[in-house]
């Protein structure tokens, strides 16, 4: 089952959400309206929450989890992400929180306690490490990242496209779906 509870803790998912059969949405979790989890994405709020803005895509493989709160972390870090952001394939994010409008490219990594303003993006491949701040409007790539350059006005404005772009594509994928179970029945 790809929605499941855990001690309690059921995921709510807003109006238009997309959650592919192969995908893994359990725990203390939240999904906004219009968003989309492809194949084989993992969202574990087993012991924080995670709390996912509208129109944010998931892309296959990505895996998104919190940090526990015990000793060495006595509050944990939950997972926060905004609204029209696009997590790239096999994107791993841990206990930190993402801005709007953020694009994070493909097979990076955002640490514990890490903070991404908004409108930021993430060069594919990156580590942010623990506890960065990643400042608005700026390209960022590298492992550990660095700041190369501001963004320019054209791929600021890629940010509603891209997320647009996805809802248009999970809710063909929604109405397949819905035509396939209609059929079926």
């Amino acid at each position: 089952m790809k929605i499941r509870s855990y001690q309690g803790k059921t995921p709510k998912l807003g109006e238009r959400v997309f959650v592919d059969p192969s995908a893994v949405v359990l725990g203390d979790v939240v999904l906004g309206d219009d968003v989309s989890i492809w194949p084989l994405a993992v969202i574990r709020g087993d012991m924080h929450f995670i709390r996912v803005g509208a129109r944010t895509s998931v892309q296959d493989g990505a895996i998104l989890h919190i940090t526990h709160a015990g000793p060495y972390n006595p509050d944990g870090f939950p997972l926060i992400i905004g609204e029209d952001v696009t997590l790239g394939h096999q994107v791993l994010l841990h206990g930190c929180v993402i801005g709007n409008r953020v694009l994070v490219g493909m097979g990076s990594t955002v640490m514990d306690g890490a903070v991404v303003e908004d409108d930021v993006v993430i060069g594919a491949g990156s580590l942010v490490p623990p506890g960065k701040r990643l400042e608005s409007g700026h390209l960022y790539i590298g492992r550990p990242v660095k700041q190369v350059r501001p963004l320019t006005e054209k791929e600021l404005s890629f940010f509603t496209y891209s997320a647009q772009n996805y809802v248009r594509l999970k809710d063909q994928h929604l109405e397949e779906d819905w035509a396939q179970d209609s059929t079926q029945s």
